[in-house]
């Protein structure tokens, strides 16, 4: 059966032409972040009620609650798109623990519309880890459909990105909607929209847990849409994707995998060679070399004016806190998202009061992750520490900073 990999890594290169500037590793970083990839250093384990903080906020299964919805606006539809049969997950490559697979969905668009609501319904929730939609204009629509067609079962293999495009811009990315545990339906604010034109299609990527086992999955997503006709104002994705370099504990750096060379190796057999470069390509757009630390940050210099609406934040397990800053060093410096403690289960967008940023500012995305978590949770029972770069399983890492933007 054909395996076609698509490049996570890929989309970052690319936005490598798109940016004017990108700064590394900002002061303020715990001391383990300037410290080089082979000196590595563990803060200590938290007070126990922290720890127990922590464990509640990464516990148990998703919420397998009905979705709610909300009432539609006036002049609003709203139409259901679902997988067109059931699919059972697997590792595509024979090993790991994830399997990402795109669906092409048709919402059937007679003429151009807005889409000013997403909701996605996962069928399983216990194997479902997340669900991102993207768009596919009309002009890919072919392609899409090759791609669907030439591999057994429903959909394909999609790790990274659909597969459609060959780079992706980490600056406006084709992301139309996205569900995490926790997230409920996304409405945006009325005047606003993601413009979809007749004849689009969807695809639905799913990123399937194997810790949960393997079972058939049939999810759905509901779109609300708005007229074409209609004067809104075109919002779009940009993405802020940070390194992840997590070292051993200094008790427990004795196995094969706490050297960094021989996890990214892991992370390229389990995923492909292309998706395993992300952690090495991450320095290309956020500067500097790995550097072995609990927290990470990416700065990234705008060029083009940009306002943002909403932000989200997306870790795995071992995420502890994430923070997006936009002008950081700057008088002007506002946090525009701040989780002190990561929550898994509670991944939702957050609105907030629209921020307008000009070219050559900055906006920057931290994340912090711990060792001592995969102490306390079942997904790592047996599993011992590893060094922990940016890696598309669910005991893997990631740091990625999402903003809900419009521009002029």
């Amino acid at each position: 059966m054909t395996r076609t990999r698509t490049a996570l890594g890929a989309l970052l290169t690319s936005a490598l032409l798109a940016l004017t500037a990108c700064g590394g590793a900002a002061p303020g970083t715990d001391a383990g972040a300037q410290r080089s990839a082979t000196q590595p250093v563990e803060a200590p384990a938290p007070a126990a009620d922290e720890a127990e903080q922590a464990i509640g906020s990464h516990g148990g299964g998703h919420d397998a609650e009905p979705a709610r919805s909300k009432p539609l606006r006036a002049g609003e539809t709203r139409t259901t798109i679902a997988m067109p049969g059931s699919y059972t997950p697997s590792a595509p490559y024979g090993s790991g623990t994830d399997d990402y697979r795109c669906f092409l969905l048709d919402p059937e668009l007679e003429r151009d519309a807005w889409l000013t609501g997403t909701q996605v319904l996962p069928g399983n929730p216990d194997v479902v880890h997340h669900v991102i939609l993207f768009k596919v204009p009309p002009e890919q629509v072919a392609a899409a459909e090759a791609k669907d067609a030439a591999e057994d079962d429903e959909g394909w293999t999609c790790f990274g990105g659909t597969g459609l495009d060959r780079f992706q811009n980490v600056d406006d990315a084709a992301w139309i909607g996205a569900w995490a545990p926790g997230g409920d339906e996304s409405v945006v604010k009325p005047g606003f929209g993601t413009r979809l034109a007749k004849g689009s299609r969807v695809v639905m990527q799913v990123h399937y847990n194997l810790l949960a086992g393997q079972e058939p999955d049939t999810s759905a997503a509901q779109l609300r849409l708005a007229p074409g006709k209609r004067p809104y104002e075109a919002l779009s994705t940009m993405l802020l994707p940070a390194p992840v370099e997590l070292p051993c504990r200094p008790e427990h750096s004795d196995g094969e995998l706490c050297d960094r060379t021989a996890a990214v190796a892991d992370v390229k057999e389990r995923f492909g060679a292309a998706e395993g470069s992300t952690a090495d390509l991450l320095y290309f757009l956020c500067g500097g070399e790995p550097r072995a630390g609990r927290t990470q940050s990416c700065l990234r210099t705008l060029g083009e004016p940009v306002t943002i609406h909403g932000v989200a934040g997306h870790m795995h397990l071992l995420g502890r806190s994430i923070k997006i800053e936009v002008r950081p060093g700057t008088p002007q410096a506002q946090t525009v998202l701040d989780i002190p403690v990561w929550d898994f289960d509670d991944q939702g967008s957050r609105p907030i009061e629209p921020i307008t940023l000009q070219p050559f500012e900055q906006v920057k995305v931290t994340c912090t992750h711990v060792q001592w978590l995969r102490d306390k949770l079942p997904a790592f029972e047996g599993q011992p520490d590893r060094y922990v770069v940016w890696g598309e399983g669910t005991t893997d890492e990631m740091c990625l900073g999402m903003l809900q933007v419009t521009r002029p």
